[in-house]
């Protein structure tokens, strides 16, 4: 569909018959998670960072809106991810990270809050964390009613020459294979070797964008906006939201991890003389409770939680717990 834009086309997910050695999808345990009683749910202002928590009538933690942000994390059924190609660490808990119509401010429990809050905690589609997960290595491939694949494993780029890494720059569009046009009315136009390729940041701007409907900037700029933009370094200064973790161009002390929530970006500088220049999402504590995220990169090809090449950490051995400086909660 030439031309499309990420307001007008909106994908009808359906799903394909499961595929031999499919890579597992999130479980989730069937149990009472917390009361959906609205009429009892208390609201309470914390800080660092800023944000309205929801507890239920029995103290139950139901909600965390966080000032300036549309980033919701609202309590479900408790989930596991798993990677077992990759690493034998999960990650479980019952963090499911939805996207608020419009950033919250203080009080916006007695205006657009509560509706999509009840909505929310009765919503069964896949969340920011479920569809990060769609793209690792043997995941199976969905379809929309065009017919075209927009999930399913995804690599990182094609190859560069020999003895070098795969080439960056594939952006969402790539792995569709459609020309897209963003609402500045500039087009891009995916190079058939990128087809199925996303980079660290293309990896983003699919979950976050294309699929749940976060705008999207069609280039980087060196200024806030409304709209993620393109590259790692841009969206670790100027996309929306807030700074959870500030960027001291050095490693945050570990206390600062516990301020972290599943959904959260975060960056690296995995090159000393470039800065910023790898991003991912924050999962949640894995099963040795360290801070685990995904990321699409080189080694291995494509987006995954594992430790292959270097471990999914924020904590721990490994270049990535090294290079990382900040997170962003949009």
């Amino acid at each position: 569909m030439a031309g499309a834009s990420w307001q007008a086309l909106r994908v009808l997910e359906a799903i394909p018959p499961a595929q031999a050695q499919a890579a597992p999808a999130p479980t989730a345990e069937t149990q009472p998670a917390v009361s959906l009683n609205a009429d009892k749910f208390r609201y309470l202002r914390q800080s660092g960072p800023a944000r309205t928590i929801v507890q239920d009538e029995h103290g139950r933690l139901v909600a965390t809106f966080t000032d300036q942000c549309r980033l919701v994390a609202v309590t479900g059924p408790t989930r596991t991810f798993a990677e077992p190609q990759g690493t034998g660490e999960t990650v479980r808990h019952s963090s499911w990270v939805r996207i608020a119509p419009q950033a919250w401010t203080p009080g916006s429990e007695k205006s657009w809050g509560k509706p999509w809050l009840i909505a929310a905690l009765q919503d069964k589609k896949p969340d920011v964390l479920a569809v990060a997960m769609q793209y690792i290595q043997g995941s199976r491939d969905l379809q929309d009613t065009h017919g075209r694949r927009y999930a399913g494993n995804a690599s990182f780029g094609p190859p560069g020459g020999p003895g070098q890494p795969r080439l960056e720059a594939s952006d969402f569009y790539d792995y569709l294979g459609v020309p897209w046009t963003f609402p500045d009315g500039r087009v891009k136009t995916p190079e058939p070797a990128r087809i199925g390729a996303m980079d660290c940041s293309g990896y983003l701007r699919m979950v976050f964008g294309y699929r749940l409907g976060f705008p999207l900037m069609s280039k980087s700029e060196p200024k806030p906006g409304p709209a993620l933009p393109r590259r790692a370094y841009a969206m670790a200064a100027y996309a929306p939201g807030i700074s959870v973790i500030p960027n001291r161009n050095a490693q945050p002390p570990a206390a600062e991890l516990a301020k972290l929530q599943p959904g959260d970006m975060v960056f690296f500088e995995t090159d000393t003389e470039i800065g910023i220049d790898h991003s991912g999402i924050y999962m949640g504590l894995d099963s040795s409770r360290q801070h685990r995220f995904i990321s699409s990169r080189g080694e291995p090809d494509g987006p995954n939680m594992g430790d292959i090449g270097r471990h999914s950490t924020l904590d721990g051995p490994g270049p990535f717990t090294r290079g990382f400086r900040t997170a962003r909660r949009i």
